[in-house]
């Protein structure tokens, strides 16, 4: 795979630090996470494919582990507020200069600087912040919020997972790494760069909920169906538009594309009404009129056409969406689809690829300085 001979050695954290090392690991890198001891990481569901450590970075000899974790990886990411890493002696000062060519990555909310670069918040705080959470919504209606996946994924995890492969590439030509500055903030807005600068657009231009993109225009809206199902419509261009409206059998002088929004909402959410989800998908499915079902969680590896891609596999009951983009000759390979660590699972063994002895780890397993899982004996 791409990243084969990567190490990456990830401080475990929720959502966007798993996300980003998930990602690495599903192209071939080698992620090991650092855990606390006896940490409880079932809320962190991206840890498959992963090492685990486990150890107590609050004592010398924890930190000094990892320093020689660091001395012999490509990549570090961690998850915590600024200056934590530099209280522990891990900062990347001290990392960089026993390992030139470490990566350091720092995915935070708010980053390095700055006002708030000491605050705790949320996905929800950092697309605020952004500016991006004001456009999305229903007119009259409060901001609403895309659950915590504009952020913590998107603007955070894939952001930071962007970096590490930028300074992998340079690292070829300066032989040295660099600090990753990487904050969910800034990854969200810049994410939402075509959003500002598109502002003078026609599409733009009226309050939140009344544009041609934000559910104010009704070429552009979901719609209920008989059975209490959903139709995504996107007729945006002229020539879809016209193709919708002969598979909801309507004509152009009764629903013109770009006049009367609400009144022609009300006549095609009654429209969508009449037929099931099924029956729309048998007159819209090989049309170009942008409209296909909005599928759950459940349904969406079953369709067609992402059945025909293999798009999805499955790892005891639990969906595993497949690594993107697809490469033509080293394609990525689903971390999720194997086991998810336990935690210290993998402590010995990594000890002992560091040169520690068996009788050196369990004095640091009866000291308090990490802990091996069952599955790793002493």
């Amino acid at each position: 795979m791409a990243l084969r001979g990567i190490k990456v050695l990830e401080f475990a954290g929720l959502a966007p630090v798993p996300f980003c090392g998930m990602v690495l690991a599903d192209f071939g890198a080698s992620v090991l996470r650092v855990d606390k001891l006896q940490a409880n990481t079932d809320l962190d569901s991206l840890g498959n494919g992963k090492q685990s450590i486990a150890l107590n970075l609050k004592h010398p000899d924890g930190v000094e582990i990892v320093k020689r974790l660091a001395k012999t990886s490509d990549v570090l990411i961690e998850p915590f507020r600024k200056g934590v890493m530099e209280k522990l002696g891990l900062g990347p000062e001290i990392l960089m200069k026993d390992n030139p060519r470490l990566i350091y990555a720092r995915l935070t909310g708010y980053g390095q600087s700055g006002y708030y670069c000491k605050n705790a918040g949320h996905d929800i705080n950092y697309v605020g912040l952004s500016g991006l959470l004001s456009l999305f919504g229903r007119s009259g209606e409060k901001p609403i919020f895309p659950v915590n996946f504009a952020a913590d994924f998107a603007g955070g995890g894939l952001t930071c997972a962007l970096g590490i492969l930028l300074a992998l590439h340079e690292r070829h030509s300066s032989g040295l790494g660099q600090v990753i500055d990487s904050n969910m903030v800034e990854g969200t807005a810049y994410l939402g760069s075509w959003l500002y600068r598109s502002q003078n657009l026609p599409i733009w231009g009226n309050e939140r909920g009344k544009n041609h993109l934000d559910t104010g225009a009704h070429f552009y809206e979901v719609y209920e169906t008989k059975d209490g199902k959903y139709m995504s419509v996107g007729a945006l261009e002229p020539q879809f538009y016209e193709k919708l409206l002969e598979g909801l059998e309507l004509d152009q002088d009764e629903v013109s594309q770009f006049v009367n929004f609400e009144e022609s909402k009300i006549l095609f959410a009654k429209k969508f009404k009449e037929k099931t989800q099924e029956e729309w998908c048998a007159i819209f499915d090989g049309v170009d009129a942008c409209v296909v079902p909005i599928l759950s969680l459940e349904e969406a590896p079953k369709h067609r056409h992402n059945a025909e891609r293999r798009s999805f596999g499955a790892n005891s009951g639990v969906t595993v969406p497949n690594p993107a983009p697809l490469l033509s000759r080293t394609p990525g390979k689903a971390s999720g689809l194997r086991p998810r660590p336990q935690v210290g699972e993998h402590t010995r063994v990594v000890l002992n690829g560091l040169g520690y002895t068996d009788d050196e780890i369990a004095k640091f397993v009866e000291t308090g300085v990490a802990s091996c899982h069952n599955k790793s004996k002493l």
